[in-house]
Order: structure tokens, then C-alpha cells, then sequence
């Protein structure tokens, strides 16, 4: 079982995980239309409001890390927040979101 981690998580410290080849789920809790307009290739898409009803989808990963990302990082936090309560000790919010990732990791995914 995984210790449980830091509550957030900056787009530097996400792009290491990525870069080391680390084991953890990448969450993109926004709409599908958000997603179509920019997305992190691999990042398992599924929207906040669907979550709660695939949760034994995520339960394979429990014991992992996921980092949870949105747009700015209010739904994440709020999904990463609910993770935590389900017992996903190893949950993290992606702080700035996708926004943070487009202008400070890959300035080739577009902002909205």
C-alpha cells in the first residue's frame, strides 16, 4: 500500500514521474470537449461528474499514485479530496492544471 502523498503536485515534478517512467495513473477529470481542445497524451480521461459511478475502475489503481488534473486544479482538487475519503491515500492534484502544463511543460498544447 502506498504512504499517502503531498495533496498536490506541481507540472515539474509530474513531467519527472513521466520522464523516470513512474507507475501512476494520470486523471483528466474534464468534460470531453475540454479534452478534445488540449489534452496530455496517456492521461485517462473521465469527467468529475462520472467518478464517483467508475470507481471500480480506478479501484485497480488504489495503491498507486494518480494524479488528477482539470483545467486551473479546482475540480481536481475536489476529485482528488474525494479520492482521499474513498481510501486513494496516493491521490494528488495536478496544481495549474493544463493550463500550467501547456505554459510551463509543453507550450505545443493549446490554452483555452
Amino acid at each position: 500500500m502506498i504512504s499517502e502523498l503531498p495533496l498536490e503536485i506541481d507540472v515539474q515534478a509530474v513531467k519527472g514521474l513521466r520522464d523516470a517512467g513512474a507507475a501512476f495513473l494520470l486523471l483528466d477529470c474534464r468534460e470531453p470537449d475540454e479534452h478534445a481542445i488540449a489534452n496530455i497524451p496517456g492521461a485517462l480521461l473521465m469527467p468529475m461528474a462520472d467518478v464517483a459511478s467508475r470507481l471500480d475502475l480506478l479501484a485497480l489503481h488504489r495503491d498507486q499514485r494518480v494524479v488528477v488534473h482539470c483545467h486551473h486544479g479546482v475540480r481536481s482538487l475536489r476529485v482528488t479530496r474525494w479520492l482521499r475519503a474513498q481510501g486513494f491515500n496516493g491521490a494528488q492534484t495536478m496544481t495549474g492544471g493544463i493550463d500550467a502544463w501547456s505554459t510551463e511543460i509543453d507550450r505545443s498544447t493549446p490554452r483555452y
